[in-house]
């Protein structure tokens, strides 16, 4: 079966990258393990959706069709260092509506899928497993498991972390583990959060409480392996007050809302995104730590380039012209780039028990939150990507 596209991973940004392309005439192949199914009560996998990716998933005719009363904005973010730093920031004072939105990964997983079912140019292969490429002159070819085969003059690779076609294109890739662990849970709270989010540098981590709506908040705690290990051992109660301790009782007493669920943490930077044919989007072409809360928004914002490159091509140019995809590879090399290296230094500079490094990162975060143009351009980086 011949395409021009093949796109392997139908998770967000795979599926955004696909659904970004509804308006063109480029016929779709898009390959995936499973279905997303939407089951009852809250999905434990919950994310910070920039108001950049907001308005991105609107143009998909995604967002305005989500359940508003899963969703909440974050209207004030305070940033606590090891000892006596801290950061504020406001939605208020930086003249915009919310710095992000706070909302379950299955949300917006069902309603691009819902979309795609219903889009003239994709044909869905799922559940699919490809198990064979080569990569021509002309074309790529992909051996499904089930013995069919896909053809087409571009494979885009949106299949995560662990990216089959990334490795079977021989792309190699950098990796720093960093011997922790990402734990993550939803709670119900005895206070109100009022649609604030904190984050604390603790010495055993990062910890970071997200708001949901009504009197509930997202955790991700990103915690050496070892401590990580004895919080997962833990027994609900006593985890639950464990958290409520570390944040200092912020918002009272918490009961676990979901299960607990871990990850271990690296940061994965590959040495090309594109090669002739090949171009990788999202996890599969990065990873980063957990405590910025971008990895999604970097990978709908890969979507959203690489879309837009093959997009403006007239109807004869190859979207798989080497010239196209690194265009794209150009023009996303910027901010993967700055966000991996900016959340590593601040790990390892807050992993760093020495007085010192203490003193030079708190007095650093009091630094930064008295001087607003600081503010705001870190505020505007992270809400759009620019300065």
């Amino acid at each position: 079966m011949t395409f021009d596209l093949i796109v392997v991973g139908a998770g967000l940004a795979g599926a955004a990258f696909a659904a970004a392309l509804r308006g063109s005439r480029l016929r779709i192949a898009l390959v995936e393990a499973m279905p997303p199914r939407r089951e009852g009560g809250w999905d434990s996998r919950i994310y910070a959706y920039s108001p950049e990716n907001a308005a991105f998933l609107r143009e998909l005719g995604v967002w305005q069709h989500l359940d508003l009363a899963r969703l909440s904005p974050v209207h004030r973010m305070k940033i606590h260092g090891d000892r006596f730093g801290t950061l504020d920031f406001s939605a208020y004072q930086s003249g915009l509506s919310e710095l992000a939105w706070i909302g379950e990964a299955g949300l917006v997983q069902q309603e691009l899928w819902e979309g795609l079912k219903r889009q003239h140019n994709v044909t869905l292969f799922c559940p699919a497993a490809p198990v064979s490429l080569k990569v021509g002159a002309e074309f790529v070819s992909v051996n499904l498991a089930d013995g069919r085969t896909l053809s087409a003059r571009l494979l885009v690779g949106a299949d995560g972390r662990d990216s089959w076609v990334r490795g079977q294109a021989g792309i190699c890739v950098y990796v720093i583990p960093y011997d922790e662990i990402g734990i993550v849970a939803n709670f119900r709270c005895e206070r109100e959060h009022r649609q604030n989010a904190w984050q604390w540098f603790r010495g055993d981590g990062v910890l970071a409480w997200l708001p949901l709506p009504g009197k509930m908040i997202s955790m991700v705690w990103s915690a050496p392996t070892d401590f990580a290990e004895r919080l997962l051992a833990l027994d609900e109660k006593t985890f639950c007050d464990v958290v409520a301790d570390a944040g200092g009782g912020a918002l009272g007493a918490l009961s676990l809302h979901t299960p607990r669920a871990d990850f271990p943490l690296r940061l994965m930077r590959v040495q090309e995104a594109v090669r002739p044919r090949i171009a990788l989007i999202g996890d599969a072409a990065h990873a980063i730590h957990p405590l910025s809360g971008h990895g999604i928004n970097l990978g709908f914002q890969d979507a959203r380039a690489l879309a837009a490159q093959i997009a403006a091509q007239p109807e004869w140019q190859d979207p798989g012209d080497l010239a196209v995809l690194r265009a794209y590879a150009r023009e996303r090399s910027e901010e993967p780039f700055l966000l991996q290296y900016a959340t590593h230094g601040l790990n390892r500079l807050f992993a760093n028990r020495s007085a010192p490094a203490a003193l030079l990162r708190n007095a650093g975060l009091n630094l930064v939150n008295r001087i607003p143009v600081v503010k705001n351009a870190l505020i505007r980086y992270a809400t759009s990507g620019r300065f």
